[in-house]
């Protein structure tokens, strides 16, 4: 199977630069004019990775052409996997050499034993130094495991050392979404140098998987300070993903503050910004481009979304919009095009209007003419793809229940088992249980009594960080299985239509998962295969800060591609949605699902069977919602936004659009 076969979903989706750039690209001046540091776009992650990975190659043997070292300092994290990747490919397959460079990292956790699989020493190690020709003498990490009462002689000694190489050439770095870079939290000042720092919640919170639980998270940790960033001769700051974007245009276009470390970049000669389309869409260029030039507005989608940011701008609902208001806002050209106002927002407010239905498997004997789905067949088979186990009722759990209740034949895949996010001690609660049911109804029953034994005694020498038993993995999906299907037949799904296909690239017992494979694509494909729906839904939400939504949807896309010559594959319809993190823009929107306070009682209930989601649960993030509370609150703002542009008002909404191969 070739897996090159990926459907590009990002012009279509998620990009938004590809049709929303304004047409004078040469004038970048104009272009980037809110942008206070050198922003550079990429359609995609691997694009992005490239160029920075080139931008150090070429360095590296600049360098080494003139028999100098190469001093980089490297950041952990997320973001950088994909550059290191990309290092170690031109190391191995284009000879790239390591043997000139000198590392600094950039931070480390206090404290931490340097061997410990949860210590940036050991990330940057696996993900990197161990895989290329870098001299181990070479290679400098702050001491973590010291006493508190040596460290702060440490920070300096480490400073001392990168002085003693001539500073940093290159600083790579990646950024929080409350702007920390390395360890350096907000409130950080300019002047600050390599410390030990105490972190706030809001980065505990974000390493909380990693150390299964956010109460096992250090409490602090060793970062270069500001400054100390500020004297490497360059620095790129990488963010990739729809849940940078709103930091991206805080350190972008917003002014230097200490609450937003990454703005002092704004200060350096030489740094810039890299990112990727999704962490691009907050920028002005790319949000409202008619603000920074003259506008293609052939475009369809960029004319509703100016439409609906003018009511936004104005308070006021679409058919009250006039001439005026598209003139005082930076809109002349659009109504010159296409007004008067009163044309252009009626046929706005219809295409908005054509949206809103209450069938979403489509209204049989119908007109469909202006509907968002087909009349035919009028009972479709449907598959609802759910990467975690409870991304289904979150995400569109009043359409699953409506699905359900108008007759079709819904089934349920859910694609990982979703075992890291359950905690130990929601474990050892549950075995506890089971230990005084095996008590009371089965006797003595050694075999009952030695697995919950040798599971409540791994949990409990368990340490920081430490990789669970496949036993405790095993139980852990035994668990989320058991709620989602508690779930789904809630809302009344048969039980030979809950299908769990547990991917195996996820299975790898750690947080960073393995790259997709051909066995995770054919297990989505056999599954087609078997039901030939007329209907899928699956996650578009790729704001998933784990990336685990991302790779479920190009699973699909790859499985979608090796069955588009099947003969079902030519009546069935393919909707996204997204989950817990973020909502789809209204200008994107192609099918809005109305919700009664009925139907939202009901999906409450049914997020509520994922007991091990709730409060305390390991991916929580930096918002302190609970699951049904962030859904609740995401489709009551949905219905709002509607009522806003004039619709009728409804108590909730569910969003979603189709996606087009």
């Amino acid at each position: 199977m070739d897996l090159s076969k990926k459907l590009v979903s990002t012009n279509k989706l998620f990009a938004g630069a590809t049709y929303y750039l304004p047409q004078n690209l040469s004038h970048r001046d104009s272009l980037t004019k809110y942008e206070k540091i050198p922003t550079y776009l990429h359609n995609d992650a691997g694009d992005a990775f490239l160029s920075v990975a080139k931008e150090i190659a070429d360095l590296v043997q600049e360098k080494a052409s003139k028999g100098e070292k190469c001093v980089l300092g490297l950041a952990s994290g997320t973001t950088p996997i994909g550059l290191y990747k990309e290092l170690v490919r031109l190391h191995k397959e284009e000879g790239l050499s390591f043997q000139n460079v000198v590392t600094f990292n950039l931070d480390e956790y206090y404290k931490m034993d340097p061997e410990s699989n949860t210590s940036y020493s050991s990330f940057i190690h696996q993900n990197l130094l161990d895989l290329i020709d870098i001299k181990p003498e070479n290679i400098f990490i702050p001491a973590s495991d010291l006493p508190i009462e040596e460290m702060y002689e440490a920070c300096r000694q480490y400073e001392a050392k990168i002085q003693e190489f001539g500073g940093i050439d290159l600083q790579i770095l990646g950024v929080a979404r409350n702007g920390v870079i390395g360890f350096n939290e907000p409130g950080s000042s300019a002047n600050s140098r390599t410390r030990v720092i105490v972190l706030d919640t809001v980065t505990k919170s974000a390493a909380a998987s990693k150390f299964n639980g956010i109460q096992n998270v250090p409490r602090r940790g060793i970062t270069m300070g500001i400054e100390t960033i500020l004297e490497a001769k360059k620095i790129v700051l990488m963010a990739i993903g729809e849940h940078k974007a709103n930091i991206v245009k805080e350190l972008v276009e917003g002014n230097v503050i200490i609450e937003n470390p990454a703005s002092f970049l704004q200060n350096h000669p030489n740094s810039k910004v890299v990112i990727d389309a999704y962490a691009a869409a907050a920028l002005t260029r790319v949000k409202t481009p008619w603000l920074v030039d003259t506008c293609n507005w052939s475009n369809a989608q960029l004319v509703r979304k100016a439409v609906v940011w003018l009511c936004q701008k104005t308070g006021k609902p679409i058919l009250k919009l006039t001439d005026t208001d598209y003139n005082d806002n930076g809109l002349s050209d659009l109504i010159a095009q296409q007004g008067p106002a009163y044309n252009l927002n009626i046929r706005i407010f219809n295409e908005l209007q054509h949206t809103i239905t209450g069938w979403p498997g489509g209204k049989p004997n119908a007109d469909d003419t202006n509907r968002p789905e087909r009349k035919d067949p009028a009972k479709k088979k449907v598959v609802v793809f759910s990467p975690h186990p409870d991304d289904d009722v979150i995400s569109m759990g009043g359409t699953l229940l409506r699905l359900v209740d108008q007759g079709h034949d819904l089934h349920v895949a859910y694609e990982v088992s979703g075992n890291v996010a359950v905690s130990d001690d929601y474990v050892s609660r549950f075995m506890l249980l089971h230990e005084y049911l095996t008590e009371e109804y089965d006797g003595d029953n050694p075999k009952h009594k030695e697995y919950v034994d040798n599971l409540l005694g791994f949990i409990d020498q368990k340490g920081k960080g430490d990789m669970d038993t496949p036993e405790l993995r095993k139980t852990k999906g035994l668990i989320r299985r058991m709620e989602a299907k508690a779930a789904v037949k809630f809302a009344g799904v048969k039980d030979e239509n809950i299908h769990f296909l547990d991917l195996p690239f996820y299975e790898t017992g750690a947080i960073q998962k393995s790259p997709i494979s051909e066995k995770d694509v054919e297990i989505i494909i056999n599954l087609l295969q078997e039901i030939k729906p007329q209907q899928i839904f699956a996650a578009g939400d790729l704001s998933d800060p784990h990336g685990t939504h991302r790779v479920c949807l190009d699973a699909i896309f790859i499985a979608l591609e090796h069955l588009k010559e099947e003969e079902w594959m030519k009546d069935c319809w393919l909707w996204l949605y997204r989950g817990a993190w973020a909502e789809w823009d209204i200008d994107q929107i192609e099918m809005c699902v109305p919700i009664s306070p009925e139907e939202l009682m009901r999906k409450r209930e049914a997020i509520l069977r994922h007991g091990s989601q709730k409060e305390g649960a390991m991916f929580m993030g930096d918002d302190d919602r609970e699951f049904w509370e962030r859904a609740e609150d995401r489709n009551h703002a949905t219905a709002e936004l509607y009522n806003d542009l004039g619709m009728a008002e409804y108590e909730a909404m569910e969003a979603f659009v189709r996606y087009w191969p």
